[in-house]
């Protein structure tokens, strides 16, 4: 009996929609994915959690967990999404007034059209950013609003890597690309431990958890949740080894961790110079409409953890949307590094999120429907978790000595 029933368990259950048939109509698949891959592109899956009843992150680990659960889950998603919101001002920063690493000055587009000025800084650029672009997509209340925006950054993206793909292939047609290496260079002093290092960039590159639950809320048939979220991921799966191959086509050893200062260098040609800034514009619009659906999640998070069951009145949306943006807009200037911010969610924070929550809330079962193949795999993914989140934060630390 008990095997029949879990059996016919869905693990989407049908949710009845009530209101406007119009309106459900317009929050279609379609948005669905383009939100879902917004929130991964910007900055993956390892598993929905087994049951979708609850609207959002929060409810479904105080469903398991209680009180403490949802605490702990809101403490996450608010570090883990700041940080990616910083990171997000850190690189349009670095495309509109350009940035120093590595002994090294790279311009920003905005440098390199009008020279070096007090209003072209970054904390000047940044800060018209964030009052005339940001703010205003911040005050939408729902996040099927955000679905056309949503929609405009993928297109960007696609343009990203389309205009990245032909410069590359016309660096290999020229004879300017760098031999792409198949393994880790053991000999040039990496370690495989150093290997882990690169954990934290990929698990904040895919996480996308906690907007997916507000996104089936608002989806007219959350029966689809299952197919957008596996596109979402198809795509930017292509997204991401595109990206990453065609970047050190053309820059190799030398390429910088955010790879858009690489396209500072002034090509001979007028239309090499026209490509350069119109891949790093185009990519600079795509995160200032990335923005705002990460922020959606980190707000609710945020209202939930401050004003539990208390509906948010409009003074108390503006203001704390307000807030969290004048902060990420500070730690954006004050840090302007995103080494350190994907550093630091990858190991921690979004680790959690992504592996360690998911099947606690497993083994939790308070639904009956996990099997024990289900919790094998669960703990599972929660040892190696932390084994490689504890190895990658050691290697970090090692070489910040060894570089001191």
């Amino acid at each position: 009996m008990r095997s029949e029933k879990l059996d016919r368990a869905p693990l989407l259950p049908v949710v009845q929609q009530v209101g406007d048939k119009t309106s459900d109509e317009g929050r279609s698949i379609s948005g669905a994915i383009f939100n879902i891959l917004t929130g991964m592109v910007g900055a993956g899956i390892m598993s929905i959690p087994a049951t979708f009843k609850s609207n959002t992150y929060g409810e479904l680990m105080a469903e398991s967990f209680g009180k403490f659960g949802s605490v702990a889950l809101q403490v996450c998603v608010m570090i883990a999404n700041l940080g990616a919101l910083i990171i997000y001002l850190i690189i349009i920063g670095d495309i509109l007034s350009g940035s120093q690493a590595q002994g090294s000055l790279h311009l920003g587009i905005l440098q390199e059209w009008f020279g070096i000025q007090w209003w072209n800084s970054r904390a000047y650029s940044l800060l018209v950013i964030v009052l005339f672009v940001l703010l205003p997509l911040l005050l939408f209340r729902r996040i099927d609003s955000l679905r056309h925006a949503s929609a405009l950054s993928v297109l960007l993206v696609a343009f990203f890597v389309a205009i990245c793909s032909v410069m590359a292939i016309h660096a290999m047609w020229v004879g300017k690309t760098r031999r792409p290496r198949l393994g880790p260079d053991f000999a040039s002093g990496v370690s495989f431990i150093d290997l882990f290092t690169t954990i934290p960039i990929f698990t904040t590159a895919f996480g996308c958890h906690v907007t997916i639950h507000p996104v089936r809320a608002e989806l007219g048939r959350p029966s689809d949740m299952r197919s957008a979220v596996r596109i979402s991921l198809a795509l930017c799966v292509v997204i991401y080894f595109t990206v990453g191959f065609v970047g050190y086509l053309l820059f190799g050893e030398s390429i910088m961790a955010d790879m858009l200062v690489n396209f500072d260098k002034n090509p001979d040609s007028l239309v090499g110079r026209i490509l350069n800034d119109t891949v790093r514009l185009s990519y600079a619009i795509h995160l200032m409409l990335v923005f705002p659906v990460m922020n959606y999640t980190l707000r609710v998070n945020v209202d939930e953890l401050l004003f539990p069951n208390r509906p948010a009145g409009s003074v108390r949306f503006f203001s704390l949307t307000c807030i969290l943006l004048g902060f990420i807009y500070l730690a954006a200037i004050a840090i302007p590094n995103i080494w350190y911010f994907f550093q630091f969610n990858g190991t921690t924070t979004v680790m959690c999120l992504m592996f360690i929550f998911p099947s606690s809330i497993i083994l939790r079962d308070v639904h009956g429907v996990s099997t024990g193949w289900d919790k094998i795999l669960a703990v599972l993914t929660i040892v190696l978790a932390i084994g490689t989140s504890l190895v990658a934060i050691f290697s970090n630390i090692s070489d910040y000595f060894c570089k001191k």
